[in-house]
């Protein structure tokens, strides 16, 4: 693991990311292919995620923003747009596990930090709504990729 002691520093900038979704069983289910940016606003890191959705037959557009508002070395509360709490994020070491309860469903998360411009997040989703697992992965984009 690749420990990360200035999270804002490391996240700062324009990720490449794909997701992977899968049902309980391991059957994939859809992705998400797309871009993510992490802008520095005061102690806050605002995050958008843009790209296309693909869902069983849906396929289309989608997007997300999240706000990572700096508390430590490394550490972040995760906020979504709206305000209310997401969950905790300490990557001092590179790795970190995490919850989110979401009505009855409870979100598993883990970040993994392979190194300075690759990482991952993996959230397992449990209940009686939702039961699958997503899994992105972030690579740091050149100048030469397309926006």
């Amino acid at each position: 693991m690749h420990p990360v002691s200035d999270l804002a520093g490391y996240l700062t900038g324009r990720w490449l990311l794909q997701r992977r979704i899968t049902d309980a069983a391991g059957t994939p289910r859809g992705t998400f292919t797309g871009t993510a940016t992490f802008t520095a606003e005061t102690d806050t890191l605002m995050y958008h995620e843009q790209g296309t959705l693909q869902w069983d037959t849906y396929r289309g557009p989608a997007h997300r923003r999240l706000r990572y508002r700096i508390i430590g070395p490394g550490q972040a509360q995760v906020s979504f747009d709206y305000g209310d709490f997401f969950h905790d994020l300490d990557l001092r070491t590179g790795w970190w596990r995490t919850r989110h309860p979401c009505r009855d469903d409870l979100y598993r998360g883990e970040f993994h930090v392979f190194g300075p411009d690759h990482w991952q997040q993996l959230w397992t989703v449990a209940g009686p709504t939702k039961n699958h697992t997503l899994t992105t992965s972030f690579q740091r984009a050149g100048p030469d990729d397309e926006r």
